[in-house]
């Protein structure tokens, strides 16, 4: 029977909870950025991670920051090695998500749909 709250689940979100820590605090590259760390997807063997990041800005800030997470995952790797107690750290790869920016674009679309119905009516509707 499978467990309810699988261990690769687990040291997910202690990744997520360290590396949004050390982002803030240890991270000093300029262009990281306003980033923020969505989520951390760890493999069953614990040997890599992808970290999902927003950031906020345009296209341009989105490629520096990414760039330079991918710099500083080396560094980032290390101090989580220091900061958890695990045999082996994973692997860190940053991926850009854009859902809340789909989101918003969608949220727009919908407020524009709903204005143009509920706009002046003429007196044949």
């Amino acid at each position: 029977m499978p467990r309810e709250y699988p261990r690769t689940v687990r040291v997910g979100e202690q990744i997520h909870r360290e590396l949004a820590q050390l982002l803030t605090v240890a991270v000093k590259d300029p262009d990281v950025g306003m980033v923020t760390i969505l989520d951390a997807d760890v493999s069953r063997d614990f040997a890599h991670a992808k970290v999902y990041f927003s950031v906020l800005g345009d296209d341009t800030s989105v490629r520096a920051s990414a760039a330079g997470l991918n710099r500083a995952a080396g560094f980032l790797r290390r101090e989580l090695g220091r900061r958890l107690k695990m045999r082996t750290v994973p692997q860190l790869r940053f991926v850009y998500d854009d859902t809340q920016r789909k989101g918003a674009r969608i949220d727009a679309l919908i407020d524009r749909a709903l204005a143009e119905d509920a706009g002046p009516r003429t007196p044949e509707e």
